[in-house]
């Protein structure tokens, strides 16, 4: 909030400038509501002219890092999470360079076209991915959708959107720890939100993650509820 002015002056200015944001969700645990920013992620991705990328793990990290030093014609805001996450094993999975399409088919699970989409930016990709491979298991045929730049995405040509969300699979779930303003657009009308619609709270984070849902286990039921 006190960056706000120069944050935009930025965007405005078509400044080559890299901003760093930690600690982006209820993960702050103790720290409570007063510095859970659960709307500042909507409110940065309003801001014209400016990237807001929100990386999965130590890649997309560094392929997040290098969109960044590459685009010379506006800001890019860096959202970086607080708790530890897991480094996804991309020998199985897609690679992280799919960060500079905004959005990336991280995996394809089970046979067929997709019956649903799962997908999430930042720390909760660990989380679709896991859910995923469980309905998969199950017989399911699910894709997972690494989600951490809308900026960079909606600037892809529409085939390409296509292809990484199909209009075709209406069975959709997002997840991330903010409000759900937004994610409306990639859901669409058959597809849910697991968002935080309110303030956080104070507590151990992963208290605080099993309170608000975000753990496999309830990804996994919202997405077998909308899968019927």
């Amino acid at each position: 909030e006190y960056s706000r002015g120069a944050l935009r002056s930025s965007a405005v200015s078509h400044l080559h400038t890299i901003w760093i944001r930690t600690h982006d969700s209820i993960g702050l645990g103790e720290e409570g509501p007063t510095h859970q920013p659960v709307e500042h992620l909507c409110a940065l991705r309003a801001i014209p002219n400016l990237n807001v990328i929100r990386p999965a793990d130590a890649n997309e990290t560094v392929e997040a890092w290098k969109a960044a030093i590459l685009r010379k014609d506006g800001p890019t805001l860096l959202a970086l999470t607080r708790q530890a996450l897991p480094t996804m094993d991309r020998s199985t999975l897609a690679p992280a360079i799919g960060l500079h399409q905004g959005a990336y088919v991280l995996a394809d699970m089970g046979e067929g076209t997709p019956e649903i989409i799962l997908m999430a930016s930042g720390s909760e990709v660990s989380l679709v991915l896991e859910a995923g491979q469980r309905l998969a298991e199950e017989g399911s045929s699910v894709r997972v959708v690494s989600f951490p730049c809308w900026e960079l995405f909606k600037s892809t040509p529409e085939s390409y959107r296509e292809s990484v969300l199909p209009g075709a699979v209406k069975k959709r779930l997002a997840v991330e720890m903010g409000i759900g303003a937004g994610w409306e657009k990639w859901v669409g009308d058959g597809g849910e939100i697991i968002s935080i619609e309110g303030y956080g709270a104070s507590a151990p984070y992963k208290i605080l993650m099993e309170k608000y849902g975000y753990t496999v286990e309830n990804v996994y039921q919202r997405a077998r509820k909308i899968l019927g």
